[in-house]
């Protein structure tokens, strides 16, 4: 089963968000800022990494390029998730290092599917 660490300030998102890719058949790891993330990182190596992008102290664009530093992770599919979808922070995002990035609100089945595809699990 695909490890996935999901990183969203919000609880409430964090829990849909992580039902959402349980479902999907993931296990799926919490963290509810930037440095329970890096903490969870320090003893798990997860199979991608979503991350939202407005959370308090250090947001997930400054996140993403703390997590690219990190020689074990270099190559971590990462997925920023975020209300914020202006181009602006779409290429804030892609620069740190996100290998995707999409809009909040997310239906179910599109966040799965792209979870599947970023990690090589869909048949072409």
């Amino acid at each position: 089963m695909k490890k996935i660490l999901v990183v969203d300030d919000e609880i409430g998102a964090l829990t849909l968000i992580g039902i959402m890719l349980e479902r999907g058949g993931f296990d799926v790891l919490k963290a509810k800022d930037a440095n329970s993330a890096l903490t969870v990182l320090d003893s798990n190596a997860p199979d991608m990494i979503i991350l939202d992008v407005m959370m308090p102290e250090i947001d997930g664009i400054e996140l993403c390029g703390m997590i690219r530093e990190r020689a074990e992770h270099q190559h971590t599919p990462i997925l920023i998730l975020s209300a914020r979808g202006d181009a602006d922070s779409v290429m804030r995002g892609m620069d740190a290092g996100a290998d995707d990035y999409l809009p909040k609100p997310i239906l179910h089945h599109d966040l799965v599917a792209k979870v599947e595809k970023m990690l090589n699990l869909t048949e072409v």
